[in-house]
């Protein structure tokens, strides 16, 4: 998000996109985080997880079309809703699938993956940062290999203390 907000902001010679990107990210995950909290979904924790990582994914399709810095603005609100129920759920599944005893280690685990996730996406916006499209591509190609992982290790079939 970063990368492309700063090459959005040089691509079109307005600074202030490089802060305006990321504030309306941030503001969307606010606002999915409060209507997330704010009542009960039906469905385990897990399907919550997989369904808000597709949603996720979704929402960041319209970059790959949208070439107007205010529309993209508007746009990355829309992932940035799903963020905040991603990585709750994420939490609470890892709670859930967690031997008692290991939970320190578990969310070790998920922080160090969110991490790396999260540096390797950077540095190869980094290298990507003169191509609009790619870059436009690369939180959907990240989102979708999250997604991939869910699905194939299918968390819900798992059990407490079997993880």
């Amino acid at each position: 998000m970063n990368v492309l907000a700063v090459a959005m902001s040089d691509a079109h010679g307005r600074q202030m996109l490089s802060g305006l990107l990321p504030a309306a990210f941030s503001a969307g995950s606010f606002l999915g985080g409060l209507v997330y909290g704010r009542r009960t979904w039906p469905g385990s924790t897990t399907r919550q997880l997989i369904f808000s990582s597709a949603a996720f994914l979704v929402g960041w399709l319209p970059l790959l079309a949208i070439r107007s810095p205010y529309a993209a603005t508007v746009a990355v609100a829309l992932p940035g809703a799903f963020l905040t129920v991603v990585v709750a759920c994420a939490y609470v599944t890892t709670d859930a699938l967690t031997p008692t005893g290991r939970t320190s280690e578990a969310y070790a685990w998920l922080i160090c993956s969110i991490g790396v996730g999260q540096a390797a996406g950077t540095a190869l916006a980094g290298r990507l940062a003169d191509h609009a499209l790619a870059l436009a591509a690369l939180p959907a190609a990240g989102a979708t290999f999250a997604l991939t992982v869910l699905l194939l290790v299918r968390p819900d079939r798992h059990r407490c203390g079997h993880a």
